[in-house]
């Protein structure tokens, strides 16, 4: 058979990019809940929950939380995107310095949202117009921030959560106060971060490079199934605001971990999402804690359960 030409490919490196200053943003750093708002006299609410359905399960949620940093188990946060646009990023670094989490895993775009919010205080762009001419995700600085963080990964053999944490942490970016990803890698705890390729807004910039980032995620699968083996005999997992990728994410770590160390066994895993979906309830919620261990999945919205957590968690640990 005669071979065949590879087929057309669009030349990205004619991409045109704008600067991350001219472009208007929906989330800023003053809609950023702060931690030390928090009160202890916030665990009077938990009175009012009563013990049925969702009342019930958040209550046990934060009693295996508060457990399993008693007794030294993992605590591990994976998060969508949305997680960090509704303004919950100082919530998680908090619990990571108090040693409260210990470990979190994003999709590709958190990426993109913890960049532009170190880079300018700012993220969150109105994707329809930008879409009209072409502007959507070309942001100059962001998309030299995301591959110079590929190129670190690369050279320190990193995986790319670890390594846009060193690049945040160590870029002089005037907010990268705010960035949990920095703070994992400031802290010493794992940050993974696992993409899709030509999913995020970076993958169009001139400047991709796909092998190296094929090889900087894939890392992170690997350091992601090594955190969900400190799951074992009641740690926690708790999904947030990821319908696909890291529910299937999460499935093939446990897999992987049982196949290799025969475990975790006996974990608590939690979905919390606005609607129920089919991947994290089988994936995160169902299959994974058969047959020892407890799964929960709760309705509602993030900007809404998150903090209320956060509050239990920080209750019954005093």
């Amino acid at each position: 058979m005669t071979d065949k030409k590879p087929y057309l490919r669009l030349d990205l490196s004619r991409a045109r990019t704008i600067p991350l200053s001219t472009r208007p943003s929906k989330v800023a750093e003053d809609l950023l809940v702060k931690p030390d708002v928090y009160d202890p006299a916030m665990g009077q609410i938990e009175k009012l929950f009563p013990s049925i359905l969702a009342g019930r399960d958040i209550r046990s949620l934060a009693d295996a939380w508060a457990s399993a940093v008693r007794s030294g188990r993992s605590v591990v946060l994976g998060m969508g995107t949305y997680f960090i646009k509704v303004g919950l990023s100082r919530l998680v670094i908090d619990l990571m310095e108090r040693g409260y989490l210990h470990a979190v895993a994003s999709n590709g775009a958190v990426a993109i949202h913890e960049l532009e919010m170190a880079l300018h205080g700012e993220t969150s762009e109105d994707v329809a117009e930008g879409l009209l001419t072409g502007n959507f995700g070309m942001a100059e600085e962001m998309g030299r921030a995301y591959w110079d963080a590929v190129t670190l990964a690369a050279r320190e053999d990193y995986g790319f959560g670890q390594a846009l944490g060193r690049f945040i942490s160590e870029s002089g970016a005037p907010h990268r106060d705010l960035s949990v990803l920095a703070a994992a890698y400031q802290n010493g705890l794992p940050a993974t971060v696992h993409v899709a390729m030509g999913t995020d807004v970076a993958h169009m910039h001139p400047s991709s490079d796909g092998a190296a980032l094929g090889q900087a995620t894939f890392r992170d699968f690997q350091v992601f199934s090594e955190v969900v083996k400190g799951l074992d005999d009641g740690g926690v997992y708790l999904n947030m605001g990821s319908a696909v990728l890291l529910p299937e994410l999460f499935l093939k770590a446990i897999n992987i971990a049982r196949n290799i160390d025969g475990k975790p066994t006996r974990i608590v895993t939690a979905d919390m999402d606005m609607i129920k979906q089919y991947r994290p309830w089988q994936n995160v919620v169902h299959r994974p804690t058969m047959p020892d261990g407890q799964g929960y999945q709760i309705v509602g919205h993030y900007e809404i359960l998150f903090p209320l957590l956060y509050a239990m968690v920080r209750n019954r640990l005093g």
